[in-house]
């Protein structure tokens, strides 16, 4: 997936459904510089405002990483290659630290989200964190993972796993200058 299947599927859908940008931003609680920012840059800016895109438009989020309609199971083999979905933590083109490698992109229908992500060490010092409707579920595969949660921070290892709710303010990121490696399933209700 890339940003311009995303973008692309983003416009079919806002005309299919004849919503404009600023019906777009306003459904889904972002500003219309935050859509056209997810429209024209190289990056996703987080999985947060393109699940409240998702929601805003009545869709899954599986909507923008679909790749065919396979109905039956979908078999992912650790040797398949796929381009990853960047994203960044925030709604900017800065900072981007997240590979998003769907694990289920040809499963049609699906209610779960789940990923292998590489996680890079990020430049930014502040954490901004981000919510949004659901529950994640992040199983630790290498590296040391932080997570802000709320108020709270709790440090993963290899092997550790967190399950949480998105609705709460959160960011995934590397602890320590190594990158890091993921299974994370997001879940999100339409």
């Amino acid at each position: 997936m890339n940003k311009n299947i995303v973008s692309e599927k983003i416009s079919t859908l806002c005309a299919d459904k004849n919503i404009t940008k600023a019906e777009l931003a306003e459904r889904s609680g972002l500003t219309i510089s935050q859509i056209e920012l997810i429209e024209s840059s190289d990056i996703v800016p987080s999985l947060s405002p393109l699940i409240k895109i998702a929601r805003a438009l009545g869709v899954r989020l599986g909507t923008f990483l679909d790749d065919s309609d396979q109905f039956g199971p979908v078999i992912h083999r650790q040797f398949d290659v796929q381009q990853p979905a960047t994203f960044s933590s925030q709604l900017s083109s800065a900072n981007s630290h997240l590979d998003f490698f769907s694990l289920a992109a040809s499963k049609t229908g699906r209610h779960m989200e789940p990923f292998l992500i590489d996680i890079k060490p990020s430049t930014t010092h502040e954490p901004i964190l981000s919510s949004h409707e659901g529950e994640e579920f992040i199983f630790v595969i290498r590296g040391s993972v932080k997570i802000n949660y709320g108020k709270h921070t709790h440090i993963l290892q290899q092997g550790d796993s967190i399950y949480y709710d998105s609705i709460v303010d959160h960011l995934v990121s590397a602890a320590t200058t190594e990158p890091a490696q993921i299974v994370a399933v997001v879940y999100t209700p339409i």
